[in-house]
């Protein structure tokens, strides 16, 4: 594996050209058909919860949460989480996961949701949402459907909208 030095920064407005390339090459134009990203239509990201990594200046990933509620419950929709093919399996996802996550905590925020694999998402405190306890508004395998739960928050019931 070749190493990488990693500069990790908050995402400002120039970089979004760069993430939407990014998005379309690792998701391709199906992408704005699945779940997650329906729900984040129209809803923009936190700008103090979005982070790029950087090889010299070139945006080699990228991730965002966003506000939704499920039920009654503040929470944040992680995602997406993209890697450069260029950089696929260097740690940069990881590095980005931790930076994000840490700073949501650091925020105060209690609820982070996402549709992924468990078996990435497990070791930043991510679990799989019991059946039937959250529902989105779109097809989503319930096997992939996961949560993180800090500062003391509890596990949220409901359905899931975009923004708060």
């Amino acid at each position: 594996m070749k190493q990488t030095t990693w500069v990790i920064r908050l995402e400002d407005a120039a970089d979004n050209t760069a993430i939407e390339d990014l998005q379309a090459e690792a998701f391709g134009p199906g992408r704005f058909a699945r779940t997650a990203f329906r729900i984040r239509e129209n809803v923009p990201h936190r700008p103090d919860l979005a982070f790029v990594g950087l090889v010299g200046s070139r945006i080699a990933g990228s991730i965002r949460l966003s506000p939704i509620l499920i039920g009654d419950s503040e929470a944040l929709l992680l995602g997406p989480l993209t890697v450069s093919p260029d950089f696929k399996n260097r740690g940069l996802g990881k590095a980005l996961m931790r930076t994000a996550m840490n700073a949501a905590e650091l925020a105060g925020d209690g609820i982070v949701l996402l549709v992924g694999d468990a078996p990435y998402y497990s070791p930043f405190g991510f679990q799989q949402v019991p059946p039937g306890q959250i529902t989105l508004p779109g097809p989503v395998d319930p096997a992939r459907l996961l949560v993180a739960l800090m500062n003391d928050a509890e596990m949220p019931v409901g359905a899931v909208h975009g923004g708060y």
